[in-house]
């Protein structure tokens, strides 16, 4: 059986593919991930009352397809709970689309309150591993949680008004940081490749 990693013959894979000729159009995506999220840091209410307002949309949208499926489900002893849930789902969407500030306000409460919930969980999980190595790891994580459910639930209700927006504003950042340094690997590797090829057919 032939091993081709020492066979001359077989080329290697490219371990970006195409992205090494197309990689001008990650590193584009990157970039404007990367403007679009500092814009965002300077007006985090409005990002967050978008954010709201989208996900209630969602929420519509989908308890309307949910209602026009009850229609097709006669028979089913569960209809009346399906349209039951349908409906939620469009009162919550519209609930949050006319009050975007005070679905922003709750859903701020429940996310500190889950970070919080979240960074004990993972104490818990890195004492029950300890000694092992890098035990500590979901500790440092866990109290990342800790911390940041802590910050959102002391500056509550005013953290409402911004920190969805922050949220989404500083992944948005680091998204595009990280598919910038994606496109700029692809780039190198793809000269690397063009180099080596080129010196060998030389």
């Amino acid at each position: 059986m032939t091993d081709m990693n020492t066979n001359p013959s077989v080329a290697p894979i490219p371990p970006f593919g195409d992205l090494e000729k197309n990689w001008g159009w990650l590193l584009a995506f990157g970039l404007l991930s990367i403007i679009l999220g500092t814009i965002g840091l300077g007006m985090t209410f409005m990002l967050t009352e978008l954010a709201i307002v989208f996900f209630a949309a969602l929420l519509i949208v989908g308890g309307v397809f949910q209602l026009l499926d009850a229609l097709k489900c006669n028979g089913w002893k569960s209809t009346a709970w399906h349209v039951l849930i349908a409906l939620l789902y469009v009162a919550a969407g519209v609930y949050m689309t006319l009050h975007p500030t005070l679905a922003a306000v709750s859903l701020t409460l429940l996310l500190g309150s889950m970070f919080i919930a979240v960074g004990i969980l993972r104490a818990i999980m890195a004492f029950q591993v300890k000694p092992a190595k890098g035990w500590w790891w979901p500790l440092v994580s866990g109290l990342i949680s800790l911390l940041l459910g802590g910050l959102i639930l002391a500056e509550w209700p005013q953290s409402g008004l911004f920190i969805i927006g922050l949220f989404i504003a500083i992944e948005l950042i680091f998204n595009g940081w990280s598919y910038l340094f994606i496109a700029l690997a692809a780039r190198r590797s793809g000269k690397q490749r063009r180099a080596g090829g080129g010196s060998v057919s030389a």
